[in-house]
């Protein structure tokens, strides 16, 4: 029996995405192995979000050579994709672009020891590729690839060029998947894409989203239904008012922000305002009961002066987020970003980092203090031992995780409990 190992770098679209391929080898006969020295195939999934990404994806295709010069290195997904047209790294012995990893027990068939490449144009493509899943590596949430592509062309960002243009998976089939996921016990779910707000614009240029939302809704054994990132654009009062309607929903939103300075938005060719964007956390916080907004931002994007960087601060301090993912500019190759004029500093985007990082911690703390004396729904997810005491942990709607100390086995239950203070938080 021949043993594949597999090492996923990147989102969680790039996860869904090893699991299904790890699970279609292990259809085929290949016994999985974790990603050490003895494997005869190392599928490496890889990223290239930003230059460390790249960085980390040779690393790993490197690695997979050394620890086993004579085994089959398959490089698959947005690294390579994006370097379509290139030389290929010496070291890698099957490319795979996007699109691809769906015929990867074939490719490994007809492999003969010359290098061999599956990629297409996949700016070009409208075929959403076709990978499913009957279980993950986690026990008890499922994520869910329901979108691939993106049509935004963020000056920033090199995804577009390689996961093209927005595809969506049918309705039927994502429904397919989750009621076998329910049936071997998963009870929640996070629905997932490359730019998950567009989910159904390639069928008949509408959005169809909340439609797919209902119909998981609908499926016994789910108890809880989880977003991916979301454009700003998609809430709107109808879309708050319905998705607040639906019991199952977990009221969690992570909302793209990239920058509160309007000037800032603009040159990275985002399509909403500091202000629109605040009227739909305005309207969230209306329909659900203190939800959790986290969001992406961005610090010393080309051009961005300390003036720029300050209303960027002041915004995501008015707005008040559960958490704000923070990260410094770094040039893509390939995008209008990187040959802007006035780049900035590394030292100054350094201390614009730790800056916003300072808000963050403090925004996050108050907002998980605001549910101290409130009762809580808790899905139970694993063992922990935290400060020397053994408890079991999980997430509540809004994926606060919480400490509970309890006797009998509650994995994979719901339950709910009274947070009475500090310590049962996890920070």
């Amino acid at each position: 029996m021949k043993k594949a190992a597999f090492h996923n770098l990147g989102c969680k679209v790039n996860a869904y995405e090893t699991e299904a391929m790890q699970e279609m080898l292990e259809k085929a006969g290949y016994e999985i192995v974790p990603f050490k020295e003895g494997a005869d195939v190392y599928v490496i999934n890889t990223c290239t979000v930003t230059n460390i990404a790249d960085r980390k994806s040779r690393q790993m295709l490197h690695r997979a050579r050394k620890m086993n010069p004579e085994a089959v290195v398959v490089a698959a997904g947005c690294y390579v994709q994006a370097q379509k047209g290139k030389d290929t790294d010496p070291c890698i012995d099957i490319v795979i672009g996007n699109n691809h990893k769906k015929d990867l027990v074939r490719i490994l068939e007809e492999y003969k020891k010359d290098r061999l490449i599956e990629m297409e144009d996949i700016g070009g493509t409208r075929e959403y590729e076709s990978l499913g899943l009957t279980r993950t590596g986690e026990h008890t949430r499922a994520y869910i690839k329901v979108q691939d592509g993106c049509n935004q062309f963020c000056t920033y960002c090199i995804i577009p060029y390689a996961r093209g243009r927005v595809r969506s998976r049918e309705l039927k089939d994502v429904v397919a998947e989750v009621k076998g996921l329910a049936e071997n016990g998963y009870r929640e779910v996070v629905l997932t894409g490359i730019h998950l707000s567009s989910y159904g614009i390639d069928f008949d240029g509408e959005r169809h989203l909340l439609e797919l939302i209902r119909a998981v809704h609908e499926i016994d054994g789910i108890m809880r239904i989880r977003l991916g990132s979301l454009e700003p654009g998609i809430v709107t009062e109808g879309f708050a008012k319905k998705l607040a309607s639906m019991p199952k929903f977990c009221p969690h939103f992570h909302l793209s922000l990239q920058s509160g300075c309007n000037a800032t938005l603009k040159r990275m060719n985002r399509r909403y305002t500091s202000v629109e964007y605040y009227e739909k956390c305005v309207l969230l916080r209306k329909y659900f009961n203190n939800p959790a907004l986290t969001t992406d931002v961005i610090v010393g994007f080309p051009g961005e002066t300390e003036e720029e960087f300050e209303q960027s601060l002041a915004f995501v301090d008015k707005v008040g987020f559960y958490e704000t993912h923070i990260f410094k500019y770094s040039k893509r190759a390939g995008t209008k970003a990187a040959v802007m004029l006035d780049q900035v500093d590394e030292q100054v985007k350094a201390a614009r980092s730790a800056v916003m990082l300072e808000l963050n911690e403090r925004k996050q703390k108050a907002y998980e203090a605001s549910f101290i004396g409130k009762e809580v729904e808790v899905l139970i997810e694993e063992d922990a031992v935290i400060g020397g005491r053994t408890v079991q942990t999980g997430y509540t709607k809004e994926y606060i995780k919480i400490a509970l100390e309890k006797k009998e086995n509650l994995k994979n239950c719901i339950v709910n409990l009274q947070i009475e203070n500090d310590s049962q938080i996890i920070h």
